[in-house]
């Protein structure tokens, strides 16, 4: 007799090996959650200083470091704050930073002011130092370049900058006048036992001539007066979220998303009327009368029933750029998550970086199952060259931009430069978590045994492409596709680069969040619309034709960096430029794989409805 038939069509071995896999996502997600749980908990409290509750006596010596030191139009070109020939403290004390502070370009050391807590000071000498030709000189370029300077009192941020030009009545820059501050006063309100604000101002009296080479002679003092306020602690770092609040910027944010909702309603109102009509028009016909439908141009998705679901060239590539768009949209969601939760409040020092670089290695499992899943689909063979290809295609030509940033920072000895341990620390993560998560959510990605759904049969060989106008074209295609989704974010993008490139503060995500939805809705209706139009062109090369008409906005932005960089920003320099265009170029590829993503999984989901409505032969 023969043995019984196995209850399953798989193996057991293979059975339990998915079965432990799908445990292991559910295990990695349920981990996941309390990562950024353990976030919002660590980040949404104040940052501390020194294991201090702020909370202090009359007489206390209340933490100040100072921080670094820049040309002001150049945000990314900062340096640390004794490489200027400043008065440095005996004991210079460098404060232990967590990784994203690093990152942030942080570098905090003792700063060479005391400022004990309710202790009046007038004209208290820091100290008395002779500047020699080279440092005259060293700060007299620094003045030149608009340097500022940035401390932390109590965690609270403190700005100035070191000098001024006299251009008054010269029209030769060999006749400018440059000084030196050399008395800085500190106006600080406290209430009850702790530190509420701290302002920073230099006496425009007290200054020091540093226009010829010579030495010079200069006492650096500095003042201290204390004003009691009724502002409780909770909300003492709200002065700084409010400039972004003020009426006349809300209006504008409002303007911007009556903008792109105003253009989401017409898009979407021009493709219901107009897709609805004509599908239904469709559908009529195909079914009392398939012959009557001799318009091809209107109904000629029909005819190429045969060839719209054959899978597409370079299928690893695209299943790659998937699961790399999947989690990058799964790591925005995150953040939006956390900024609503108000865990990014202003000068929370590297908050931003460090949920960055947890949660995009943690979701890394989220790019291997996606890639995997639908590499597998498409009757692949080779899933591990394609999660290799997965785990590169993003991290690659970040590495290698970063690469070549950092020694550019080394290079001008800047704060930009991460420290050797950072690098090492980073390059753990990504093999100890990145890697290891992308290899487990592959493997359950291969298991999962998820068959591609297409409602018609693929013919042996392909129909054809009847010759297209060049307005069809790829590109011509790509243009129109991300005009639409660019020009309803537009508004907002210029305070997020002033933000990130600009010392603007941002806060108003609840803002960013609508428009970022709207983004999504526009990209999904647009990426449809063209897609439509080709298949009614018998064009059924559609696959990646949807990923890259999604993830053209990317382009469109990465054009708005060269209007913002000449036309509203005054960057300049090899380092802050270089800095500028690479990582933007980075920010705008993941852009592009996102919003790719979102595009190509709108029109799958279309293509599968409207063949699935008809009776394919």
């Amino acid at each position: 007799p023969h043995p019984p038939k196995p209850p399953y069509p798989y193996p057991s071995k293979f059975i339990n090996t998915t079965l432990m896999c799908t445990k292991f996502v559910k295990e990695m997600e349920k981990m996941a959650l309390y990562v950024v749980v353990l976030l919002i908990i660590c980040y949404a409290s104040p940052a501390r200083s020194d294991g201090s509750d702020h909370k202090y006596k009359s007489g206390d010596q209340v933490p100040l470091y100072a921080n670094k030191v820049g040309p002001f139009h150049n945000p990314s070109e900062t340096y640390r704050f004794f490489d200027l020939p400043f008065c440095t403290p005996d004991h210079v004390k460098e404060k232990k930073e967590a990784l994203g502070e690093v990152l942030n370009g942080d570098r905090l050391v003792s700063a060479p002011y005391k400022l004990d807590f309710l202790y009046d000071k007038d004209s208290e000498i820091v100290c008395k130092k002779k500047l020699s030709k080279e440092e005259v000189s060293q700060f007299r370029s620094a003045v030149a370049k608009d340097y500022y300077f940035q401390m932390y009192y109590d965690d609270l941020p403190i700005w100035g900058f070191l000098g001024k030009v006299d251009k008054e009545g010269k029209s030769d820059p060999s006749e400018y006048k440059y000084y030196l501050f050399k008395h800085l006063h500190f106006e600080i309100f406290y209430n009850d036992d702790r530190v509420i604000e701290i302002n920073a101002r230099t006496d425009p009296n007290a200054l020091v001539d540093i226009t010829e080479d010579k030495e010079v002679d200069v006492d650096f003092m500095y003042s201290v007066k204390w004003k009691e306020t009724k502002t409780p602690f909770d909300k003492r770092m709200e002065k700084y979220s409010q400039s972004s609040s003020l009426p006349h910027h809300l209006e504008i944010h409002w303007f911007s998303i009556i903008n792109s909702c105003v253009t989401v309603l017409l898009l979407t109102g021009f493709l219901a009327t107009i897709l609805m009509r004509v599908l239904k028009n469709d559908f009529v016909k195909y079914a009392h009368d398939e012959e009557a439908a001799d318009d091809q141009e209107e109904t000629g998705w029909k005819y190429i029933h045969g060839d719209v679901f054959r899978y597409p060239s370079h299928k690893s590539l695209m299943a790659a750029a998937l699961g790399s768009g999947t989690q990058l949209f799964t790591l925005t969601i995150f953040i939006f998550l956390l900024s609503l939760v108000g865990v990014f409040y202003p000068y929370n020092r590297g908050a931003l970086f460090t949920a960055l670089v947890v949660i995009y290695a943690l979701t890394s499992g989220i790019a291997g199952y996606t890639a995997a899943s639908f590499y597998c689909q498409l009757e692949g063979t080779n899933w591990v060259r394609n999660l290799i290809l997965t785990g590169a295609l993003f991290c690659g030509p970040l590495f290698l931009t970063f690469c070549f940033l950092n020694s550019v920072a080394i290079a001008y000895s800047a704060t930009a430069a991460l420290p050797f341990g950072t690098i090492v620390v980073i390059f753990l993560i990504w093999a100890l978590v990145t890697s290891p998560l992308l290899v487990l959510g592959g493997i359950a990605g291969k298991n999962s045994r998820a068959e591609f759904q297409a409602p018609c049969r693929t013919t042996k060989y392909p129909r054809e492409i009847p010759p297209l106008p060049w307005y069809r074209g790829t590109l011509p295609q790509m243009a129109m596709a991300g005009f639409l989704p660019f020009s309803a974010i537009y508004i907002e993008l210029y305070y997020i680069f002033a933000s990130v490139w600009g010392h603007r503060i941002y806060t108003i995500y609840s803002i960013l969040f609508i428009v970022f939805i709207i983004l999504i809705i526009v990209t999904a209706f647009i990426t449809v619309a063209l897609t439509y139009f080709q298949l009614a062109a018998e064009d059924h090369e559609w696959w990646w034709r949807a990923f890259l008409c999604g993830g053209s906005t990317g382009l469109f932005i990465y054009g708005y960096c060269l209007y913002y960089y000449y036309a509203r920003s005054d960057m300049s320099g090899f380092m802050q430029t270089s800095f500028f265009f690479g990582y933007m170029a980075c920010i705008c590829y993941g852009f592009f794989l996102m919003l790719g993503t979102v595009g190509f999984r709108a029109a799958l989901f279309f293509v599968r409805h409207i063949y699935r409505s008809i009776k394919c032969e």
